[in-house]
């Protein structure tokens, strides 16, 4: 009984609590929306923006606050108003969705790829047995050897 709740009290601190993520969705920041908009001029968050847009945008935001209004209604309307490529992060549906999977599907894909190689090098070769150097031609043998006995002295 003890590992269950133990299990489940690393489960809620790895997770949050459930009703924090809609706190911060009833109540939400200036800051917290900041990050999620970016300035339709500059093409950088709102908090990093100071051009006259995204001050229009920060007190638009702050009036939308204070009305009451949770942070994805205030994102609504100004994707409403602005068009889906205000928000930073772009919706997990449609065409859209291949911006989140795409990174995930090339990395693993990458490291299958390397892994498979680096499997394929190390079995290359016999166990305990040295690389093999290609042989050298008699005539360069010789020539060898003799630029060796000039520097042996």
């Amino acid at each position: 009984m003890s590992r269950l709740a133990l299990l489940l009290l690393l489960a809620v601190a790895v997770l949050g609590s459930p009703g924090a993520g809609l706190a911060s969705e009833r109540h939400p920041t200036l800051a917290e929306v900041e990050r999620e908009v970016i300035c339709p001029t500059c093409h950088t968050t709102l908090d990093q923006s100071d051009s006259p847009i995204a001050r229009r945008m920060k007190a638009f935001i702050v009036a939308r606050i204070a009305a009451g209004d949770t942070k994805g209604e205030i994102k609504a309307k100004l994707v409403a108003e602005f068009g889906p490529g205000i928000l930073a992060d772009p919706p997990k549906r449609g065409f859209n969705l291949i911006a989140w999977l795409l990174p995930l599907v090339g990395g693993a894909g990458a490291a299958i790829v390397l892994g498979v190689l680096g499997w394929r090098w190390t079995k290359a070769r016999e166990p305990g047995e040295p690389a093999r150097a290609e042989a050298l031609s008699p005539e360069l043998e010789r020539r060898v050897d003799d630029a060796l006995a000039r520097f042996d002295g």
